[in-house]
């Protein structure tokens, strides 16, 4: 019975991870609709405007991560090592979107400006952030890799934040509005302001990640150094029963020798 229940454990852990991980999903679409909802309410509104911003970019790709990796680990007792990959960057997206939601926060005061933050805000910014990054520590944890997560997710994590950026500064350019001050020439001192600020974000993005990456990797290797450990003991354990005894019916040790 016991060796029953440590094999059926994980199952149950990865379904009760699957249906957090959707849970997750289903209060960042919440927390998107309630921020469309907060947005209407400004004269200045506008529907490009608002999904151009990395935030709304990066939920968007969180529910759909979100969802992919919860129905996953509904049905399959490890994430491949592509979902692997992705959840680290799109977990590397949400955390800096708080990181640099809190800057623009703390620097409202300082520009002469207000930052009002609704509720949907603190649930985009802070609290799926949290509860997401809860779910990619237990995953490691409970499923860790059989392989380490390779230091090339670094390279995944910048094309999608660059490719935003080159766009958001030409929209910005043609239709002079910005999503963040950082990227307004007007409020950064023109564009080496921006490439500084530019330069200092990707460089957060290349940090995260590589925290991300080192921590699945460190778990990895507590978890394989585990399982030698165990493969070790198990074999000593072999070794000190000794042989197993012969069955005299198959050696015909003790029956009488025939004379000739």
């Amino acid at each position: 019975m016991a060796q029953s229940a440590e094999v059926h454990t994980p199952r149950r852990l990865r379904r009760g991870l699957g249906v957090y991980r959707l849970a997750v999903a289903v209060l960042e679409l919440i927390a998107l609709y309630g921020n469309f909802n907060y947005v209407l309410g400004f004269s200045s509104f506008a529907t490009v405007n608002f999904f151009s911003y990395f935030t709304i970019q990066s939920a968007i790709l969180a529910v759909i991560m979100l969802t992919v990796a919860g129905v996953t680990a509904l049905t399959r007792p490890r994430d491949p090592q592509w979902l692997g990959i992705v959840r680290t960057v799109v977990m590397c997206y949400l955390l800096v979107s708080g990181i640099v939601f809190a800057v623009i926060v703390a620097q409202a005061s300082t520009r002469a400006y207000r930052v009002d933050v609704p509720w949907s805000d603190t649930l985009l910014h802070f609290v799926v952030p949290v509860l997401a990054l809860l779910a990619w520590v237990v995953d490691a944890v409970i499923s860790p890799r059989t392989s380490p997560m390779p230091w090339s997710t670094l390279g995944w994590v910048l094309p999608f934040p660059t490719l935003w950026l080159v766009f958001t500064l030409i929209r910005g350019a043609d239709v002079g509005w910005y999503p963040y001050f950082f990227l307004d020439p007007a409020q950064v001192g023109g564009a080496i302001g921006i490439a500084i600020y530019c330069v200092l974000v990707l460089g957060i993005f290349l940090a995260v990640t590589a925290m991300l990456v080192a921590v699945s990797r460190t778990i990895t290797a507590r978890a394989s150094a585990r399982r030698l450990r165990r493969e070790r003991g198990m074999g000593s354990e072999r070794e000190r029963s000794g042989p197993e005894p012969s069955d005299p019916a198959r050696t015909g040790a003790g029956s009488p020798t025939p004379r000739r």
